[in-house]
């Protein structure tokens, strides 16, 4: 069979040359005119190819792997830790961390409103690390209040 014909075939089924199934060449060969060609598609001598697809299989097997937290290796990472944990993210975590830290000793009695402000906006400015560090810096400063020894109730007295 000549390629012309089944270029001018490829065309009316419009997919490409390589896609085009042909099971008798001597009616192609015979056939003069495009309608005798599209006569012979619709008797089935002329078939287009299906395309070849991907398969989703393997995509959403690697896809349950990495919710299990598979894949996660060295060989795996694309782009440097900076970009994997973004610095405000981090940054975020450690400012909350921080500022509930500096609320819960605040609501114990701990610290006083000046001290507290004073730290807060400390915080604000990137001073501390970690919880440790404040911590630390409090420690060295002696910042804390000393808890005062809680007073015994009296029982009230009742009427009699």
């Amino acid at each position: 069979m000549d390629m012309p014909k089944k270029k001018v075939i490829a065309q009316i089924l419009k997919c490409g040359v390589s896609r085009v199934k042909v099971f008798d060449t001597k009616a192609v060969e015979e056939a003069l005119t495009r309608q005798d060609l599209r006569n012979l598609i619709r008797k089935g001598v002329v078939v287009k190819i299906p395309k070849k697809g991907t398969s989703k299989a393997y995509s959403r097997k690697t896809l349950k792997q990495k919710k299990k937290g598979l894949r996660t290796g060295v060989g795996s990472r694309r782009g440097t830790w900076k970009t994997r944990n973004p610095k405000k993210e981090s940054w975020i975590s450690i400012v909350r961390s921080l500022r509930k830290l500096l609320k819960d000793l605040q609501k114990k009695g701990k610290l006083e409103k000046k001290d507290y402000k004073k730290l807060y906006l400390m915080v604000k400015g990137g001073t501390f690390r970690s919880k440790g560090h404040l911590l630390l810096y409090i420690k060295e400063r002696d910042i804390l209040k000393q808890a005062k020894p809680e007073k015994k109730e009296k029982p009230k007295k009742t009427k009699k």
